[in-house]
């Protein structure tokens, strides 16, 4: 009968009016499912359910007289699934539940719990019932921690609610009646790289969207509207997104060149070079354009250009707070945090490319703190060939193949112009990096 019992996997006990104590399960030691459903006497669980290391699923659904689950269960690892829907009387769910590292699934819904623990967030959980939140984790975490904040909502909003989940989070998806504190999460999630809030109308992504901007950019525009602006003061700050590498050296060098050999503040930046891309210009820090429709051609990357009146305290690169991508005509809006604009990997750039399609009405936004004086923001859709990628600048417009920006120049030396540097190797060696992000300042250099 030992044997048996050790080698017992699945445990069925639902529906068993009178059971009010679990058995002692240190005699089922490879148990991986528990299942005591609707057993309204059961009043206690054993306290040895914390040594089945093989646990995988426990099950205690409505067994309305169970008043609280062991402290011992907290510490299963292995478990992937709890149920305690319908367990009216457990009124507290503890912060141990971080110990069960394997579970995914959580269903507590119709329980006295009234606090999420903050510790759940450390979790890898997908889909979670509790506290009247139900739903996949990235929907239902925004939701818990506006909660969280909201003194009127949890007395214990003075803490930190992001403190769990820098340890997994990378993106978040929220919708526009659950946004928080926006600037204090992407400073706190250390990992998170980008959100993505869903609005219902126009109307509320351009009240959003502002709402958000004002929390992550202190731009000053106005003062370049009222004030005379010495063209050495002028920079250009350009950041490269997708595959567009070479596309990028040829605007560096000519943005460069424009800003040594003009003779006022009001210089001009390339325009238009059709197929190889397409300029959209505005005032100030943001870009407003309709997405164009371009025939036997496909986005390949983007190049922004923020043209910016400097100081020896405000450089753009280290101003720099994001990248807002905001979709009047499908009402969403994108957030790439700093970080993450200067490293964006591939997949995050097919999230850009994927979401514009032509005819999208799109306002992108590159924000900056600390005051950084704007002049204006220039686009650069780039486009290639859809079968094999290739990008054909017309002649003239384009550095040669074996003259690249240094890769190495992460911090450009800024008393001297741009530097381009030859290649040495093979003339004929190609550039095989697949960096999805590149970026440089440009400037006019004094006399």
């Amino acid at each position: 009968m030992a044997t048996v019992l050790e080698r017992l996997k699945t445990l069925t006990l639902s529906h068993s009016r009178y059971l009010t104590n679990t058995p002692d399960f240190s005699k089922l030691p490879n148990l991986e499912k528990l299942i005591l459903k609707d057993c309204p006497s059961l009043s206690e669980v054993h306290p040895s359910i914390g040594d089945l290391s093989n646990l995988l699923l426990i099950n205690l659904k409505d067994c309305v007289t169970l008043s609280n689950l062991p402290r011992t269960l907290y510490k299963l690892k292995s478990v992937k699934t709890l149920i305690i829907s319908g367990c009216s009387k457990i009124d507290i769910l503890e912060e141990d539940i971080e110990q069960m590292e394997s579970m995914t699934t959580l269903i507590a819904k119709d329980t006295a719990v009234k606090q999420v623990p903050f510790s759940i967030l450390r979790l890898n959980i997908g889909y979670i019932s509790l506290c009247g939140y139900e739903g996949l984790s990235s929907n239902v975490f925004p939701s818990l921690i506006r909660s969280w904040m909201s003194p009127t909502l949890n007395p214990l909003s003075s803490i930190d609610p992001f403190w769990g989940m820098s340890s997994s989070l990378v993106s978040m998806n929220m919708h526009s009646n659950n946004l928080v504190d926006l600037p204090s999460m992407l400073s706190s999630l250390s990992k998170l790289r980008s959100v993505w809030v869903q609005c219902h109308s126009e109307f509320q992504v351009t009240q959003d969207f502002r709402r958000i901007l004002d929390g992550l950019s202190d731009v000053n525009v106005t003062e370049l509207k009222t004030s005379k602006i010495s063209k050495h003061s002028l920079r250009s700050f350009l950041i490269g997104m997708g595959s567009c590498r070479q596309v990028f050296n040829t605007l560096s060098c000519s943005i460069s060149q424009e800003l040594t050999a003009s003779v006022s503040s009001d210089f001009s930046l390339p325009g238009d070079n059709y197929p190889c891309w397409l300029t959209y210009t505005d005032e100030g820090n943001s870009v407003l354009f309709e997405v164009p429709q371009v025939n036997d051609y496909c986005m390949k990357g983007m190049v922004l250009c923020v043209v910016y009146s400097s100081t020896p305290e405000n450089i753009a690169e280290e101003c720099l707070s994001g990248v807002l991508i905001v979709n009047y005509t499908n009402s969403f809006i994108q957030i790439y945090k700093r970080d993450t604009v200067m490293s964006l990997n591939d997949e995050e750039w097919q999230g850009i490319v994927s979401n514009l399609a032509p005819q999208d009405k799109v306002e992108i936004c590159v924000a900056f703190q600390h005051r950084l004086t704007v002049k204006k923001t220039t686009l650069y859709l780039i486009y290639g060939d859809s079968v094999d990628g290739k990008i054909e600048p017309s002649s003239g417009s384009m550095i040669p193949d074996k003259m690249l920006l240094d890769p190495d120049l992460t911090k450009p030396d800024l008393t001297e112009p741009m530097k381009l540097v030859t290649m040495l190797s093979n003339p004929d060696q190609k550039d095989t990096r697949k960096n999805s992000w590149f970026w440089c300042n440009c400037f006019a250099p004094k006399n």
